[in-house]
């Protein structure tokens, strides 16, 4: 377990008390926290509880991240306990080589706050390396001449241990002429030499075998031999000297290869063989070996490869000068190696923040900067700075270690990300210089409020949409990311009722289409206001409102409503009494009207649609007033009827009828016997039934002759004799245009006969009188006086009469309109001012098959001449794919017999036109008239 060093050295393990005293000793902790291990420990071994010597709380450590930067990781912190374990295999001779202190210096990083923490862990050696003899024999030539007491190097032994554990001791083996010495350089390590202590006599002993142990200080120690055998030579009496015995140079790193350093001398009295003199190295490592080339007959020293300053500061080398006699002298060259500005800085981010939030203080830690120069001195003293402008700074913490925190505000919306660049400057001659760049990912903050496109919105609505329908959209646009940028909408405040806004209109969250619920009402809710409210999804959101003003739009939709003149408690329609003597211009009544829309679509004109005399009265155009043209004649009938039609001015126009009922007497006594004349009104329930049984039984004896005539008409057109046979041969018809009776889908399955001039721009019909006789119908057209019509007697051969029909008389006047009162293509077409029936086939088709399908709908159980809408009564017996939209709408001019209502619309009932009241049949009123 290593030991906890503090600002003042080695205190050994912690005491409790010392724990708590921490608050007042916080400038110490500014100084890095020291550990001292042995070298070699197990990885996983414990070195210190870092959390604790650091102050930190144990339950905040899963939090802080404790973790080591540095680029060998030799240790590891336990997030658990905050333990300070070995990781790698630590070898001291690996690391920090013939240091006699070995030292490793690392920071630990901690987070939330980020902050460093400055460790250094001393490595303790172990004496795990024995001494080691380069070579296990060394031969030493030795004259015999030798003085006694004359040294002679030896090869040292090497020891990768330091202190204690390093070389301490060498022993040789007894040996009566030899024995050994222990020298120390300069460094403190230590070399043997051999020492002649008695005389030597070659002719005696030519050679000695000698061992040498190396012995180190450890516990326990560890030896290691080498053998020495000496050759006694002949007599060589003058050595070699050096003229120096140290020679010392300094000299720069990254010099070239081959380089001189320097040149050693030495000299030899002697002559000839004995004179020369030969150079070597000795004690010598395997790396020095490789830097540095000695010249063996020169002495000259030059380098055999790069020198580092940061690898090695200087060198101790042992030359070897040896004569022709076998002589030799020693000498030690000290070189030293001088720093040179040629490493540039390195920078290392220990941690760094990706995303930074935009509302981040001012302050804010971003990263946390290692910067390192393998120089020394002033190469290497660093200056670490940003290029290029941006919102941050860098603020030293120590030599070494810098922090990069904000230096001004953030904007995502600004600027979404910013490149760094920090470069790191030596403060050297020549400064050399690095760089590294970081890309800081700005993080979105939910710091802006959606913002609508417009201030306010109005929109205007055609009253009567479809529900479901789009009003507007609204758009509100938030420059935020993700969610914070996510808009919904909604409806917060309106004018109208809580309770039915939910039922006028809804809003699309995430589209802010606004739909209406149902169809708006001109007429009930002309304009409302909404409050529409943008909120994003933001933490907390933020959100903006705007107003939303909706104008409904009128739509013609509502009919007139005549106020004036109303109907009677009874259901009949009120009089108004004119005085005879009323002259020109005088007012009768007015007809009073209102019409629920606004605007154009609500301005009323007023028109005479029918009037038992025409030119008597004059009806104001947009005042309603009834006056009299012109004086009562004699001839003029002293009640009088008109039909007037009040029309709106929208596109399409609506309208509605109203009746008035004129009487010219110049009291009410005189105006009473004509309303005595008004027939009491009968049962028209049981009217009504009688008419339509009998039109139905008509209808079907009719039906059942045009089927006969059908089938008559198609088996005489067959080319077959046979199937001709069965009939009299007697049977005839007139020649002439006819329409053959073929029946399809649409189209009536009723006969009836129709004389049309060609050449007359009336045209009118009526029902034949049936004789006792069955009659035949033939032809559908005929000419303009006759029509033939073929009939079956008693007599059993068939034949053919020709019958010429009366002359019809023509139309009574009350039944003609103006060109503007006719309804229908009628109507449409130019014409004369009085006005006649229809006056084309197709139109009087048409009206006889209303009235048929009428009648036949009254049969049916209908207790009213009228239909569904859009059918004109013809619906319940054809479905209702037969429609008769596009027809003309005769049935208001229609007359039964027998009866004073008339045909009616239902959906004009609807649309406000009320149906023209019949005055019953021309000829009877005028006999009522005259009773």
């Amino acid at each position: 377990m290593g030991t906890r060093w503090g600002a003042r050295g080695r205190t050994g393990r912690w005491q409790a008390p010392v724990v708590f005293l921490l608050p007042l000793f916080c400038p110490a902790l500014l100084e890095p926290t020291r550990y001292t291990i042995p070298e070699e420990l197990p990885k996983g071994s414990l070195v210190g509880n870092l959390a604790k010597d650091l102050g930190l709380v144990m339950r905040d450590l899963p939090t802080r991240n404790l973790r080591v930067s540095t680029e060998k990781k030799f240790f590891t912190v336990s997030s658990e306990n905050g333990n300070l374990l070995v990781r790698d295999r630590i070898d001291r001779e690996q690391i920090c080589g013939e240091k006699p202190t070995c030292v490793l210096e690392f920071e630990v990083v901690a987070e939330k706050p980020l902050n460093f923490f400055h460790v250094t862990v001393v490595i303790q050696d172990v004496n795990d390396n024995p001494p080691i003899f380069s070579r296990n024999l060394t031969e030493l030539e030795i004259s015999e001449l030798a003085l006694t007491g004359a040294t002679f190097a030896l090869e040292s032994a090497q020891d990768s241990d330091v202190g204690g554990n390093s070389l301490q001791q060498y022993y040789l083996s007894p040996n009566p002429h030899f024995s050994l010495i222990q020298k120390e350089n300069p460094d403190g390590s230590r070399y043997p030499e051999l020492v002649v202590k008695a005389p030597l006599d070659r002719e005696e002993q030519c050679c000695h075998h000698l061992i040498l142990t190396a012995l180190d200080g450890g516990e326990p120690a560890r030896s290691s031999t080498t053998q020495i055998r000496v050759v006694v030579a002949d007599a060589n009496d003058n050595p070699p000297v050096f003229t120096q015995d140290m020679y010392r140079v300094s000299v720069p790193e990254n010099l070239p290869v081959g380089s001189s350093l320097l040149r050693v001398m030495a000299t030899d009295p002697d002559e000839g063989v004995n004179a020369q003199i030969t150079y070597t190295f000795i004690n010598i490592g395997k790396a020095a070996r490789q830097l540095f080339k000695l010249d063996s007959k020169t002495g000259e020293l030059t380098t055999g490869g790069g020198l580092d300053f940061e690898e090695r500061e200087s060198y101790t080398l042992w030359v070897e000068a040896k004569d022709g006699g076998h002589h030799t002298t020693h000498c030690k060259i000290q070189i030293d190696i001088l720093d040179e500005n040629d490493n540039a800085p390195e920078i290392t981010l220990a941690s760094e923040s990706k995303h930074i939030q935009e509302d981040a203080e001012l302050g804010t830690i971003v990263a946390l900067i290692k910067a390192h120069d393998l120089d020394s001195g002033v190469n290497g003293e660093i200056l670490c700075q940003l290029k290029g402008n941006s919102p941050f700074k860098i603020v030293q913490d120590t030599k070494n270690t810098y922090k990069l925190v904000t230096d001004g505000t953030l904007d995502r919306e600004h600027m979404t990300e910013y490149n760094v660049t920090i470069m790191a400057t030596d403060k050297g001659k020549q400064p050399l210089s690095s760089s590294t760049s970081v890309t800081l990912h700005i993080a979105d903050v939910n710091d802006n409020a959606p913002v609508f496109q417009k201030a306010s919105y109005m929109v205007h609505v055609a009253e009567n949409n479809p529900p479901g329908a789009s009003i507007v959209q609204v758009s509100a646009f938030d420059p935020d990311l993700g969610k914070n940028g996510r808009v919904s909408y909604s409806i917060v405040a309106s004018d109208l009722e809580p309770e039915a806004l939910s039922s006028y209109v809804s809003v699309n969250a995430q589209s802010g289409m606004v739909f209406a619920q149902r169809a708006f009402d001109h007429e009930q809710l002309r304009a409302f206001e909404l409050t529409l409210q943008a909120r994003d999804e933001g933490l907390p959101s933020l959100s903006a409102k705007v107003s939303l003003r909706v104008l409904v739009d009128d739509c013609n939709d509502n009919a007139p409503r005549v106020l004036y003149p109303a109907l009677g408690p009874d259901g009949s329609a009120l009089f108004d009494m004119v005085p005879r003597a009323a002259q020109p211009g005088y007012l009768v009544t007015k007809v009073v009207a209102v019409d629920a829309d606004s605007g154009h679509n609500a301005w009323l004109s007023y028109q005479v649609l029918q009037a038992s005399e025409p030119g008597l009265f004059s009806l104001g155009l947009r005042t309603g007033e009834v006056r009299t043209a012109r004086i009562l004649a004699d001839r003029d009938a002293s009640r009088q009827r008109l039909l007037v039609t009040v029309r709106d001015g929208g596109q399409p126009p609506l309208s509605a009828t109203a009746t008035l009922h004129l009487i010219f007497a110049d009291s009410l006594q005189e105006a009473l016997p004509d309303l005595g004349d008004r027939p009491e009104p009968p049962d028209s329930q049981v009217q009504l039934q009688f008419y339509l049984v009998l039109a139905l039984a008509l209808i079907s004896v009719l039906f059942l002759l045009a089927v006969t005539l059908a089938i008559a008409l198609r088996l005489r057109r067959s080319s077959s004799p046979a199937a001709w046979g069965c009939f009299q041969s007697g049977l005839s018809s007139r020649p002439g245009p006819g329409i053959p009776p073929n029946y399809s889908e649409g189209t009536l399955p009723y006969s009836y006969n129709l004389c049309a001039a060609s050449h007359s721009s009336k045209t009118e019909f009526k029902f034949l009188n049936r004789n006792p006789e069955i009659t035949l119908p033939q032809d559908l057209l005929c000419d303009e006086a006759s029509w033939v019509a073929s009939t079956s007697n008693d007599n059993p051969k068939i034949t053919s009469n020709s019958v010429n029909l009366q002359q019809q008389a023509p139309p009574n006047t009350d039944w003609r309109f103006s060109q503007a009162q006719r309804p229908g293509t009628s109507g449409s077409q130019n014409g004369d001012e009085t006005g006649t029936w229809p006056n084309n086939q197709f139109d009087t088709e048409m009206l006889q098959a209303m009235i048929l399908a009428s009648a036949s709908e009254a049969a049916d159980g209908s207790s009213t001449l009228g239909g569904g809408a859009g059918t004109m009564g013809l619906s319940a017996r054809y479905g209702p794919q037969f429609t008769l939209q596009h027809v003309p709408d005769y049935r208001q001019n229609v007359y039964i017999p027998g009866s004073n209502a008339t045909l009616t619309n239902a959906a004009g009932k609807r649309d406000g036109k009320a149906p023209a009241g019949g005055n019953g049949n021309k000829k009877k009123s005028g006999k009522k008239e005259k009773k």
